[in-house]
């Protein structure tokens, strides 16, 4: 047996539902765009925003938008590809497995696995800090010390781990978001957007836009060109849910027309309305003033400085009521979001169960609630550490690594499917390949370039740990290999992991020698890690 195997397709159906077997063609152009507005507008506008532009690229943060939708619009186009062979709802693990095989599915969904859970730990702490606003508007305030993680002078993030708490629990007792409660929520989410540039508009002043790209500080991702970039990096979290489009090729009336007018109007619309939302928030307030702890809450502060200044500088807000509205709008907002990525990660985790690439506990119903909820317990616990302890640029970078890391996959697949499966039906066909996936995996590589090396490390250290778990467990219990392979999958999986262990030296050894940087933990952690995995993925290539 091989790590190449791929999971026939016949195999897929069986396991799909009589629901998903059956899915009916409802969905025009236009509506597919409605889905992609509501899919993509979501937290990462609300949260990541204001830190990117006060640390990396000032109001310059319009012009990262754009670049970030450039890299959504190629892996886009791949991801309809993707859906339209599959005809079984279904993430880019499905698709991964039944056209790359199983080794590759294990690396994509090990990383969404990081993307989920990291990203619904970023959306839990801007939630806190939204509360903290929220709650100060009534004179109720909550210490720092609990809602800030020990890295940024505090001891817990309280707020952020209860939310988390909640939505795993409502997720463990089951629940079934209707059409209509979802209409309501993208509508809330949009209107918070308009309402915010509507009433922004007016209180822009014109000095905060200069300078318009601030001079770098002599640091690489510090303002200027690189600056601007490293923002585009980690505002792409912004843009996540676009591939929700891609996923409902199945359920288009006419995919080859409606996909990519689908994709391409919704990321179009979006990024518009991004820009403009990014134009009034520099322009109502200094962009450094989205420096510090309450950066992840970006509109908040935004709103307070929408009014007229006293003689004294003093600024009070025009519509204090309205801001409450919108702060409020947001919590309830988030919730969803919270919601929909703790499922979206259980998910996965509950198919690499029942392939046998996880232990199958993660993969057991509850006889009462019929979930997983045993999975849904080890994520609340790993989310809640997330949010209490670990700093919200960290997590929000961790997030968007990972998110251009699935696409720069997912962009190699379809050269890849283009090669080995060349006559699959396919609903949709990407347009102009090679050149649109290789369009898609450069662009998105160039973001991930930008991004701190520390946030590599992390991304390293995660993909070596599932290297770990598929050699030791998942190889040995795969359901479709029947836990038997031959000696060259070892040694290519042997191999891989040793190529991650220098990769990680070399990221190590690079920011270590950045003299600006205390990274002696980071730097020793990397060294001892990379030396225990060399010795295991040697012993383990020796032995095969």
């Amino acid at each position: 047996m091989s790590i190449w195997k791929r999971k026939p397709l016949a195999l897929l159906l069986d396991e799909a539902s009589d629901t998903e077997k059956g899915l009916k063609k409802t969905l025009t152009a236009s509506g597919l765009t409605a889905l992609g507005v509501g899919a993509i507008i979501g937290a990462g506008l609300f949260s990541i925003t204001g830190m990117a532009a006060a640390t990396n690229a000032g109001p310059a943060i319009t012009i990262s938008f754009i670049v970030a939708a450039i890299g959504c619009v190629f892996a886009g186009l791949c991801y309809a590809e993707f859906s339209s062979m599959i005809p079984v709802a279904g993430s880019a693990y499905t698709y991964s497995f039944a056209t790359m095989g199983e080794f590759v599915a294990w690396i994509i969904g090990w990383d969404l696995v990081l993307e989920y859970a990291v990203g619904a730990a970023t959306v839990s702490i801007s939630w806190s800090r939204y509360l903290g606003k929220f709650l100060g508007g009534y004179g109720i305030h909550i210490d720092d010390a609990f809602m800030l993680s020990p890295f940024e002078g505090g001891i817990i993030n309280v707020p952020a781990v209860l939310i988390v708490m909640v939505m795993s629990l409502v997720l463990i007792r089951g629940t079934k978001e209707s059409a209509f409660v979802n209409g309501i929520i993208v509508m809330l989410k949009v209107t918070v957007v308009l309402v915010f540039i509507a009433l922004g508009w007016q209180y822009i002043r014109p000095e905060n836009y200069t300078p318009y790209i601030p001079v770098n500080k002599g640091e690489f991702g510090e303002f200027g060109f690189s600056g601007i970039i490293r923002a585009a990096a980690i505002v792409f979290f912004a843009y996540i849910g676009f591939d929700a489009v891609s996923t409902a090729a199945q359920e288009a009336k006419n995919p080859k027309r409606d996909m990519p007018i689908g994709i391409l109007l919704s990321l179009g619309i979006c990024t518009v309305l991004y820009i403009l939302f990014a134009h009034v928030m520099t322009g109502v307030v200094n962009y450094t003033a989205f420096a510090g702890a309450d950066g992840i809450a970006p509109v908040a502060i935004a709103i307070d400085n929408m009014g007229v200044a006293d003689a004294s500088g003093m600024i009070t807000p025009a519509y204090p009521w309205l801001n409450k509205a919108i702060i409020l709008a947001i919590l309830g907002g988030y919730a969803s979001v919270i919601l929909v990525m703790l499922m979206g990660q259980s998910r996965v985790f509950f198919s690499m169960s029942k392939d046998g690439l996880m232990p199958k506990v993660f993969s057991e119903v509850h006889p009462k609630f019929r979930t997983p909820a045993k999975n849904n317990l080890l994520f609340m616990l790993i989310v809640s550490l997330f949010a209490a302890f670990v700093p919200a640029r960290v997590v929000g970078e961790m997030t968007s690594i990972g998110t251009l890391f699935a696409f720069i996959l997912v962009c190699l697949g379809v050269l890849v499917m283009r090669k080995k499966m060349p006559e699959a039906p396919r609903a949709f066909r990407t347009p102009l390949v090679p050149l649109v996936p290789i369009l898609g995996i450069m662009v998105c590589l160039f973001m991930m370039v930008f991004l701190p090396l520390d946030t590599w490390i992390r991304l390293i250290v995660w993909m070596m740990i599932g290297f770990d778990l598929y050699l030791f467990y998942g190889m040995k219990n795969s359901m479709l290999n029947k836990g038997t392979f031959d000696n060259n999958s070892y040694k290519v999986v042997s191999l891989s992991g040793i190529g991650m262990v220098v990769i990680l030296i070399i990221v190590a050894i690079i920011h270590h020698a950045d003299t600006t940087i205390d990274d002696s933990f980071l730097y020793y952690f990397s060294l001892i890690f990379s030396a225990v995995h060399a010795l295991i993925y040697l012993m383990s290539y020796k032995k095969n």
